[in-house]
C-alpha cells in the first residue's frame, strides 16, 4: 500500500477513538455488551440475533481446530467479554486483550472473569508460543489495511506450535472503519506468517435482509438526488427509521433461520464474514 493510501486511510478513521467513543456510549442500558461490539445504533434484538449467528459460527470453528476443554485460549480484541465469558462456559482457560480500556471496563462491570489485557494486535503483550487458541472475531477488520498483517503475525507469534488460529473477518462491505480482504487473501496473509489453512466457511449470507438492505440504501440515495429539502428529511426520519427496522424485524430473522439452507447452495465467498480456521505449523 501507498504512503498515501495509509494516510488517508488514518485521517478518516482512528481506531483508538473511535472506539473509545463507541464503549463510552454504552453503559447499563446495554446489559448484554453487545452494542459497542455489534451495532451501536441497531435495536437490542437484531444484535441479539447477530450474536447468536456468531456463537453459532464459533462453536462450529472451535470443532473444526478440535479446541478441547481445558486448551488456553487468547481473545484478541476482546471488547466488552462476551466471547471470553462463553470460553469460561465451555471449560477453556481464556485470557482477554483490546486496545481500548473502557472496552475492558464494559467487560468487567459485565462479570467477566477471564484476565483481560491492554494491549494492541499489532503488538501483543504475551510470550512467544504461550496459547493453544488464540480468536480474533470480527477485530483485524477494524484494523487498516497497512498494519493486518502485522496483526496476524502477531497472533501466530503467540500461538503454540501446532496452536489453533480461528478468524472471523469481512469479505465483503465498506465503511470508514471496516477493511474487509477477499477469502483468499486473508488465507494468503495468515500463510505467509507460518500457519495453514485446516478449513473456512461464510458467515452470515442473510439474502432476504441484505437485499432490502440494498433497496432501502438506493432509495435514500436517490431522494438525496432528488433534491428533497431538509426539513422534509428530517421530520422524515424517526418515522423512517422506524419502519426500515419494522422491516428488518422480518427481513433479519427469516434470513438467520434460512441461512444454513443458503450456505449449502451459495460459495461462501458470497456470505459476509469468512470463518478461518489455521494451525500453527509446528
Amino acid at each position: 500500500m501507498k504512503s498515501s493510501e495509509i494516510q488517508a486511510e488514518f485521517a478518516t478513521y482512528r481506531p483508538k477513538e473511535y472506539w473509545t467513543g463507541v464503549a463510552s456510549g454504552k453503559s447499563s442500558s446495554d446489559a448484554t455488551g453487545f452494542a459497542p461490539v455489534l451495532h451501536p445504533d441497531a435495536p437490542a434484538w437484531f444484535n441479539q440475533l447477530i450474536d447468536d449467528l456468531q456463537f453459532r459460527a464459533v462453536r462450529r470453528a472451535l470443532l473444526l481446530g478440535d479446541v478441547r476443554s481445558g486448551a488456553s485460549v487468547l481473545d484478541v480484541g476482546c471488547g466488552t467479554g462476551r466471547w471470553l465469558r462463553r470460553y469460561i462456559q465451555m471449560g477453556l482457560h481464556a485470557t482477554g486483550v483490546d486496545a481500548t480500556p473502557p472496552m475492558l471496563r464494559l467487560a468487567l462491570e459485565r462479570g467477566t472473569e477471564a484476565p483481560v489485557v491492554a494491549g494492541v494486535a499489532q503488538n501483543l503483550p504475551f510470550a512467544d508460543a504461550r496459547f493453544d487458541c488464540v480468536s480474533d472475531i470480527t477485530v483485524v477488520q477494524h484494523i487498516p489495511t497497512a498494519l493486518q498483517i502485522d496483526a496476524l503475525g502477531e497472533m501466530v507469534r503467540v500461538l503454540k506450535p501446532g496452536g489453533r488460529l480461528i478468524l472471523m473477518e469481512l469479505i465483503r462491505g465498506e465503511g470508514i472503519h471496516v477493511f474487509p480482504r477477499n477469502p483468499l487473501d486473508w488465507i494468503e496473509q495468515v500463510a505467509s506468517r507460518g500457519a495453514r489453512l485446516l478449513g473456512w466457511f461464510g458467515q452470515e449470507f442473510l439474502v432476504p435482509d441484505r437485499l432490502f438492505v440494498r433497496a432501502a440504501r438506493a432509495i435514500a440515495s436517490s431522494e438525496r438526488g432528488a433534491g428533497l429539502p431538509l426539513e422534509h428529511k428530517s421530520r422524515r426520519t424517526p418515522i423512517a427509521r422506524r419502519a426500515y427496522w419494522a422491516i428488518r424485524r422480518v427481513t433479519a430473522p427469516l434470513s438467520g433461520w434460512i441461512d444454513p439452507a443458503v450456505a449449502k447452495v451459495i460459495p461462501g465467498k458470497m456470505a459476509t464474514h469468512g470463518v478461518f480456521v489455521f494451525q500453527k505449523e509446528s
